[in-house]
Order: structure tokens, then sequence, then C-alpha cells
């Protein structure tokens, strides 16, 4: 079950770097002017629409829930990724360099799922989409409760290790949606 696990996991992510690369290409890193926090409540969003969608049943904009967990990946990633850039480094970033920072926080995070999966003996399977979604908006709480305290915690992880969480949640509603429609 685990290499299924890590196979599925693969296929997602590969989508999600093909519409980071495809938007990369369309917006260069326009993102680059967002705040950590402004990244957070865009991923908030999404989550929230998600749900909104979930207790509805339906949606009125054509975009379904897929591609908003997919922006949550990318978006996690791009918090990632600016929490990691000096402040003085440059707003446009060439794809070229953009893309191996992509490949090195996803590397982490599917070293954090593998640890997590073992750990947890694939929970995840038998959860519910719709929890999950409550669970990515709770540590979307969390994430803004830390950043609101400048990023100061007693005891808790810190905002990247929650934005990895959230990209590993994300990738298993992505599954669990891709099983549904087989």
């Amino acid at each position: 079950m685990v290499n299924q696990t890590i196979d599925q996991y693969n296929q997602v992510i590969k989508a999600c770097k093909q519409l980071f690369s495809r938007k990369s290409k369309d917006y260069g890193t326009a993102w680059r002017i967002l705040r950590v926090p402004s990244i957070t409540d865009q991923i908030f969003i999404k989550a929230q629409r998600i749900r909104s969608i979930q207790e509805k049943g339906q949606q009125k904009v054509d975009e379904g829930m897929k591609p908003e967990f997919i922006g949550i990946v990318n978006y996690c990633i791009i918090a990632i990724i600016q929490l990691s850039m000096e402040e003085d480094a440059p707003m446009e970033i060439p794809y070229e360099d953009l893309e191996p920072l992509y490949d090195r926080t996803i590397e982490e995070v599917t070293t954090l799922l593998e640890s997590k999966n073992h750990d947890y003996d694939e929970a995840w399977r038998d959860m519910r989409v719709s929890s999950i979604t409550d669970i990515i908006l709770m540590k979307l709480l969390r994430i803004k409760q830390i950043e609101d305290n400048q990023g100061k915690t007693l005891v808790s992880e810190g905002v990247k290790a929650n934005y990895q969480d959230i990209i590993n949640y994300a990738v298993f509603c992505l599954i669990k949606l891709d099983q549904d429609q087989s």
C-alpha cells in the first residue's frame, strides 16, 4: 500500500507542478509581492470555497474542488519558498531557478509524508474529504494565529510545518477524489 501511496502522491504532485510551471510562464513570479500572511489568506479562501461546495452540494463557478486543492498545494509551496527567500531577493525569479526550489520543497514534504504515513498507518484513506478539508482549515487558523503572534510559539510547530501538513492533506484529498471518479 505504501508504494501505491507514493505512486499516487507523485502523480498528483506532477499535475500540481505542471500547472505551477504554466502559471509561472504566464505570470512570472508576481506572487513574490505577497507577504506570507497574504499567501495564508489566499490558501484560506480556497479551503473555505471547498468547504462551501461540500456543504451546499453545488457551486455556481465552474471550477470544482480539484483545482482548489491543486491551488492549495501550489500556494503552500509558494509560501514555503517565500519563507526561505532573503528580504532582498529579486521579485522576478526565472523558472530555471524556481523549479529546484519547488522540487526541494516537495522532497521535504514527501519525506514528511513517508514518516507520518508509516506512523499513522495510512489513516487518511479512511477519512472523509470533508474532514480533511476541516483539518486544512484548522491548520490555516493555526498559521494565522502564529503569524499574528509574529511567529512566536510556546510548544507548537511553526508555520512551515503546518504548510507542509496542508500540502499532504490536499494531496490526500486529490487522491481520494480521483479514486471516487474511477
